[in-house]
C-alpha cells in the first residue's frame, strides 16, 4: 500500500503545480475572475489530496517498532 502511494505523490505534486500555473497564467492575461477563482479551488483540493497522500505514505513506510 505504502509504495503506490509513494508512486502517486509526484503526479500530485505534478498537479497542483499545473493548476496553479494555469491559474497565475489566466490571472496574469487578463483572463475570467471567474475562471482563476475556480482554477485556485481546485488547486487547494489537489494541495489537501497531496497532503493526504504524502501522510498515507509516511504512515505506511515509517520506521516500524
Amino acid at each position: 500500500m505504502g509504495n503506490i502511494l509513494y508512486n502517486l505523490i509526484p503526479f500530485a505534486l505534478g498537479a497542483v503545480a499545473l493548476v496553479l500555473f494555469l491559474g497565475l497564467w489566466n490571472m496574469f492575461r487578463g483572463g475570467s475572475a471567474n475562471r482563476s477563482q475556480q482554477l485556485m479551488r481546485w488547486r487547494v483540493g489537489l494541495q489537501f489530496l497531496a497532503i493526504v497522500l504524502i501522510m498515507g505514505t509516511l504512515y505506511f513506510l515509517g520506521p516500524k517498532p
